[in-house]
């Protein structure tokens, strides 16, 4: 889920500066985004939390549909590129330091609390949905995004984790079902598990193929890179 902003490009890392310029980073990103938002639903006067908010894409998308959007994230330097961008795109969206595992809000603060690929590098999945349960208002709704086990995409990670990527070494792919099996031990009510980006990593590929994405997404989860969920909390 990362789109380019030109103003603030040259600081982001070579890496995640490709990705984004990368006609396979752009319809991939376009389409896990597509399907949180449609996940989230409407925000318009809501309080929504974006958990792991990294440079802001999610939360700005968030803020411009009429939220009220709360950022966090554990790096203060991500954080100064997110109020960067945040600025850059007339988007008022208030930005946080804080930890995933020890949110530092009240309990009931939000009507929607958000997290993109985050999960994948918690070992403590369970304390970490808990908390986003917690501070989730009743009635509310969390949506859940994911890197997903069974695709070409965790393979090819997998392997650049073994040729020495500092980043996937330390990253856990997780199915459906133990997502769904998160939220329903946080006192969730599990409403919707879809998977996205069913095509290979490869640009020519995703070309051809990216149109047929969605009706993948609402027939199976096997064979997605990304898997979403949805949790509403009991009122």
């Amino acid at each position: 889920m990362k789109q380019a902003f030109p103003s603030d490009l040259a600081e982001l890392p070579d890496a995640y500066r490709a990705w984004r310029n990368s006609e396979l980073g752009r319809l991939t990103d376009r389409i896990e985004e597509d399907l949180i938002v449609g996940l989230v639903g409407s925000v318009r006067g809501t309080k929504v939390l974006d958990v792991g908010c990294g440079d802001a894409v999610l939360s700005i998308r968030l803020a411009a549909a009429g939220a009220e959007v709360t950022g966090v994230d554990t790096d203060p330097r991500t954080l100064a590129v997110a109020r960067k961008r945040a600025d850059n795109a007339g988007e008022a969206v208030a930005f946080v330091k804080g930890n995933i595992l020890s949110l530092p809000f009240p309990d009931s603060s939000f009507d929607r609390v958000v997290t993109v690929a985050v999960l994948c590098f918690i070992e403590d999945i369970e304390r970490a949905v808990q908390e986003m349960a917690r501070v989730l208002r009743p009635g509310g709704r969390l949506v859940l995004g994911e890197l997903g086990r069974y695709s070409l995409w965790a393979t090819k990670r997998r392997v650049a984790g073994w040729f020495g990527s500092k980043i996937w070494p330390k990253a856990i792919f997780r199915t459906a079902g133990e997502l769904r099996q998160c939220a329903t031990a946080s006192g969730l009510e599990v409403a919707q598990v879809r998977g996205a980006i069913y095509y290979p990593p490869c640009a020519l590929c995703a070309r051809w193929t990216a149109q047929f994405d969605s009706r993948c997404s609402a027939v199976t989860t096997i064979g997605a890179a990304f898997i979403a969920l949805t949790a509403d909390k009991p009122k």
